[in-house]
């Protein structure tokens, strides 16, 4: 096993990439950290008041991550601490071919934080009939 400790944008972070694996990109296979752990419950695309401003997938991706960094400020934890995301999309077709917007706003969001193990699934369904996408995270804070 490889290990390293590149762009995590925090040391109690080590990405794990297995020698001779084709790097991934915008995420890490693995991920190894220490410190306190903190879970944020799946977070969807509506504001403070549990209101939608918006149906439109992308702006759903940002105000889903805006309110991941709420979350994570709450425990004094900030984009530099995420671990693993776990994203729930309703359309996987509308995720890839908005894929260049996605990460434009991830970016904005998040920054460049690419040390972060993630999945992303495709279901039939979120519990507010207006998701478009919900987003799990765990973070460690030293």
């Amino acid at each position: 096993m490889n290990d390293q400790n590149k762009n995590t944008g925090d040391q109690s972070k080590q990405i794990l990439q297995p020698a001779g694996w084709a790097q991934p990109r915008g995420y890490a296979n693995g991920v190894a950290a220490s410190g306190r752990q903190v879970f944020v419950a799946g977070q969807i695309g509506w504001n403070a008041q549990c209101q939608f401003e918006s149906d439109d997938f992308v702006d759903q991706v940002r105000q889903t991550l805006l309110n991941i960094k709420a979350v994570l400020a709450e425990a004094g934890a900030g984009p530099e601490h995420i671990t693993r995301m776990t994203w729930y999309l309703v359309d996987k077709r509308e995720y890839i071919a908005r894929g260049r917007e996605v990460g434009a706003v991830y970016r904005e969001v998040l920054g460049q934080q690419y040390g972060i193990a993630m999945s992303a699934v495709q279901v039939l369904a979120l519990m507010e009939d207006r998701a478009k996408v919900e987003i799990e995270v765990t973070a460690v804070v030293l």
